[in-house]
């Protein structure tokens, strides 16, 4: 009998990349596609930390990686025992952890959340009287704390392609077009400063939604503080529109993710015959543990936006 393989992409992947997918979106799109498709095999062309919660919400399914890279800074900066350490220094807080985090991490959470539904999710614990410290992304904690008041203890790890956005940069960036109106877009991975700055903060298929609707100026600038994939869907669903990457130094519109652009043709070939960074390896009672705040969080999204 063959296989039926089925081949997921991240926005933050190369254009042609997403053209070889059967399904294209971000990283919990991805992960609920994973988690109903009737696939024997998952060619995951993003990262690791997507690969394992793909499988961890699909477990019978063969979930492959393409290039055995293909990390995230968030998942290389965490120490999980030292992770383990923090957690038990607030025995009375609820631990938050973004989904952009290793599977053993996720198992040291209470719930996970994504950069789409933590304003929410965060919002309704402390509603509840809970309190809460967050992980891994010590930028966007940062963001929730100052928009909202909080006083959550956070991990200290960044994403290392947002982290380079930066105000300097940015108002090198806005003078440049002189008098022509200009926006500002920025995933929540920034860095405060530039969060500050932003028309709209929120998640990659926010962001993408906020342009799909854009009805100000008709020949304002949207700068994107974001991985330079995105642009790409932008351009594809508004393309009168002038759609910039935010800059990071001396007006350089170049930011990408190192590790998504692992993703070459050749590897996600190689993945669609069976080669690549299997998903094997992670035990039964570590997928249980990593799966138990991830359906919190799907219950959580299927309350709150029903």
């Amino acid at each position: 009998m063959t296989k039926k393989v089925v081949t997921l992409a991240h926005y933050y992947c190369t254009p042609e990349i997403q053209q070889m997918a059967d399904k294209v979106g971000d990283s919990l799109e991805l992960s609920l596609y994973a988690r109903d498709a009737e696939a024997d095999t998952i060619v995951f062309a993003g990262v690791r930390f997507m690969a394992e919660t793909a499988k961890i919400l699909n477990p019978h399914a063969e979930v492959i990686l393409p290039d055995r890279g293909s990390t995230c800074s968030l998942v290389t900066q965490t120490d999980v025992t030292a992770l383990k350490a923090w957690r038990e220094q607030y025995p009375d807080h609820v631990h938050v952890a973004y989904i952009n985090s290793s599977a053993e991490h996720k198992a040291l959470a209470d719930w996970i959340c994504t950069s789409r539904n933590v304003d929410d999710l965060i919002a309704d614990l402390y509603a509840t009287g809970k309190k809460v410290i967050f992980s891994p992304d010590r930028n966007m904690g940062a963001y929730l704390n100052f928009q909202y008041g909080y006083d959550m203890p956070l991990w200290s790890a960044v994403c290392e392609v947002h982290d380079k956005f930066n105000e300097e940069a940015l108002n090198t960036g806005f003078a440049a077009v002189g008098d022509t109106p200009y926006f500002l877009i920025a995933h929540p991975e920034s860095p405060l400063p530039v969060l500050q700055r932003a028309d709209y903060v929120g998640s990659t298929s926010g962001m993408l939604n906020w342009v799909k609707a854009y009805d100000k100026a008709p020949n304002g600038v949207i700068f994107v503080a974001t991985e330079d994939g995105i642009l790409y869907n932008m351009k594809q669903v508004r393309p009168e529109l002038d759609i910039r990457q935010a800059p990071i130094y001396a007006g350089c519109q170049c930011n990408s993710c190192p590790y998504m652009k692992l993703n070459t043709i050749e590897a996600v070939k190689r993945a669609q015959q069976g080669e690549g960074i299997c998903i094997d390896y992670l035990t039964d009672a570590q997928m249980d543990a990593a799966r138990l705040p991830i359906e919190r969080m799907l219950e959580f999204s299927k309350r709150y936006y029903a």
